[in-house]
């Protein structure tokens, strides 16, 4: 046994036995009891998601596409904003006379009742002094055909009788729509006149047969104007006159 166990053998032998003792001090030894990875408990996973959270808070949203919206066409509100309050200011409290011009309008959306009743205006004194002068082209180009028909008649008979008139226009002491409609595709407006001349007629040798040269006069005209609503031509035809008393 001596042959065996000499000294330098013995001694390599206990450096081995502390080498293998100190490894498994220090790596253990696996027995199929150890403990399991340990887990996050909830606080420290709640931890977590709150930093991810704050992660996510740093990412820019893009704002999302909203439905177009379609734009709001002030000149059209504008435009009809004046519409009503010609309305408003011809019509007053008659109810049918404002259908009427809505009623038109609608057929023809270019169709003003102020710009009406101003050409209405100037319409009746273009045609009283026509009539008066004999001057058929103005009258042509404002009468329907029948009434032209029937100013031409009176004029040539006026002048087959070498008969002459002086007329004024003094002016006009008032001026209202009486009406409104759509017949056919048609708008007809009626206006009733209130107007002040001075009207003398003479015969051939230039005495005085009707009238007064000195004195002003009131006549109290009822017109009707139309226009066919889906024509290209804006002007407006008289297709009716009555005087009244």
């Amino acid at each position: 046994m001596g042959e065996f166990l000499d000294i330098p053998t013995l001694f390599f032998l206990i450096v081995a036995v502390v080498v293998l003792l100190r490894l498994r001090n220090v790596m253990g030894t696996r027995d199929g009891f150890e403990r399991p990875p340990e887990r996050k408990d909830a606080s420290e996973h709640e931890k977590d998601t709150q930093d991810n959270t704050k992660e996510d808070d740093n990412v820019v949203s893009l704002p999302r596409r909203r439905k177009p919206v379609a734009p709001v066409n002030l000149d059209a509100q504008k435009h009809r904003l004046k519409l009503d309050t010609e309305i408003e200011r011809i019509a007053k409290d008659d109810e049918q006379l404002s259908a009427g011009l809505n009623q038109i309008i609608e057929e023809d959306p270019s169709f003003s009742p102020k710009s009406f009743m101003d050409g209405a205006i100037s319409a009746y004194e273009m045609v009283v002094v026509a009539f008066a002068q004999g001057d058929r082209k103005t009258l042509k180009m404002i009468l329907d055909k029948p009434v032209y028909e029937g100013f031409e008649s009176a004029i040539s008979e006026r002048e087959a009788r070498g008969e002459t008139v002086d007329f004024t226009f003094v002016g006009f002491s008032d001026v209202k729509m009486r009406n409104a409609e759509v017949e056919d595709k048609h708008a007809l407006v009626t206006i009733q006149y209130g107007a002040q001349v001075v009207s003398a007629t003479k015969d051939a040798d230039g005495q005085l047969i009707d009238g007064d040269e000195e004195a002003v006069v009131n006549i109290s005209d009822e017109w009707t104007f139309s226009r066919n609503t889906k024509s290209r031509d804006p002007n407006w035809k008289l297709i009716s006159t009555n005087q009244l008393d």
